[in-house]
């Protein structure tokens, strides 16, 4: 049975379920109790605002983070995946 042709995307496939570093800019300045339900993630003041940012596995880790944005109320202003 002869192979299968390589597919033609399978860089990008393999590109997208890497993990990526992830910055999520929060409107306000976080408190400590508030940033402990992000374990995964470093935060850091940026003026009136707060920068979340760390490596998440996949694209399931990011919907937990936004989930959980969500369910404390918080207003989300951007979201990045920066390349590494």
């Amino acid at each position: 049975m002869p192979g299968h042709p390589p597919y033609a995307d399978a860089e990008r496939v393999d590109e997208a379920v890497q993990p990526g570093w992830c910055v999520f800019r929060i409107r306000g300045q976080l408190g400590k109790s508030v940033l402990a339900a992000f374990p995964a993630l470093q935060g850091r003041p940026d003026g009136s605002e707060t920068l979340l940012a760390g490596p998440l596995p996949d694209q399931a880790a990011v919907h937990g983070v936004l989930a959980q944005i969500e369910a404390l109320g918080l207003e989300l202003l951007e979201f990045r995946r920066v390349r590494a």
